[in-house]
């Protein structure tokens, strides 16, 4: 099993104008711990379940191709861009370039789009029906890997077009970036994931997740996919402590909710799950941390990362 960084928000005591060195701070620890992957989200405000909407945010894709320069090794990646917040031969533009200043390290994350209260706050479309957010998502996903692969492209499609277009330099890796499908949607997200993607990212405890990888499996059975040519990842939050005594003191220092949407555990509790995670087909784990929380970060790298045959040194 590999393991990852997810960055859930901008917040680390500092000034607006150390926000990058901060983040760039984290994503070299990460690099030089153990970890695989680091990604940012795709938003221009906070998502309301873990911060407040009004609190500093930056645009993932600029971060990214500025983390792309100043890391070595570490995997980097939007998780995930909506659809509909760039035009999709310009983010196939954006995503090269990328590529390129990482040298051949970027996954492409992508996915149909749902936060409808920052698309009115900037002014796009929210289409209502999320099929139709899926089958634009589908669409865009070709036009993408079509302008990275053909020399000229044209594409008519019924949400998305191109014309005779000009996508230079390629990404560096071939045939493309891998591309990861965000979402357990079981009828369409999951679908498109066995037709599209080279990986999926799904969340839920170990027995959804393992359910979400049983119904992918069959799609890929059913387009002719082979289901293990899937990176299958899935993406948590933690609060993690030594022991009960240090976690009590924890949840109430951090100001951990009640109904906090990830799992706050001791070291032993949070190794015990992700062995479950594992067992559930878990292939890569992208941790976030809550508020940042350096020592929950730390403390999987030390204490659980080993157990699963990561070097965190």
């Amino acid at each position: 099993m590999k393991f990852g960084i997810h960055n859930p928000s901008w917040l680390f005591g500092s000034e607006p104008a150390e926000i990058f060195d901060a983040v760039a701070a984290k994503a070299r620890w990460a690099e030089d711990h153990g970890f695989a992957w680091f990604s940012v989200m795709d938003h221009l405000i906070q998502i309301a379940n873990v911060g407040a909407p009004d609190e500093p945010f930056l645009e993932g894709w600029t971060v990214l191709s500025a983390l792309a320069a100043v890391t070595r090794r570490i995997r980097l990646a939007t998780l995930v861009s909506s659809v509909h917040y760039r035009n999709p031969a310009h983010l196939a533009k954006i995503a090269a370039g990328v590529d390129l200043i990482s040298r051949g390290r970027l996954t492409f994350g992508i996915g149909a789009g749902w936060f409808e209260t920052e698309y009115r706050q900037y002014g796009w479309e929210f289409p209502p029906r999320p099929a139709v957010r899926i089958r634009q998502m589908e669409e865009a996903v070709r036009l993408i890997l079509a302008m990275w692969s053909e020399k000229r492209t044209t594409f008519q499609g019924k949400y998305f077009q191109a014309q005779d277009a000009i996508l230079e330099p390629k990404p560096i890796q071939k045939p493309h970036p891998p591309v990861m499908i965000g979402g357990g949607g079981e009828q369409l997200t999951l679908r498109a994931v066995a037709r599209l993607a080279d990986a999926c990212n799904v969340g839920g405890t170990p027995d959804i997740v393992r359910h979400k990888y049983d119904v992918l499996r069959r799609h890929c059975d059913a387009v002719g996919r082979n289901y293990d040519d899937i990176e299958r990842t899935n993406v948590i939050s933690f609060v993690v402590a030594r022991d009960e005594a240090q976690l009590a003191a924890k949840r109430k220092r951090l100001a951990v909710p009640d109904n906090y949407y990830g799992v706050a555990g001791t070291v032993a509790e949070i190794t015990d799950l992700v062995g479950k995670y594992q067992d559930a087909g878990v292939q890569l784990l992208i941790s976030s941390a809550f508020k940042n929380d350096s020592e929950t970060l730390e403390l999987l790298a030390a204490d659980v990362m080993p157990r699963f045959g990561v070097n965190s040194a």
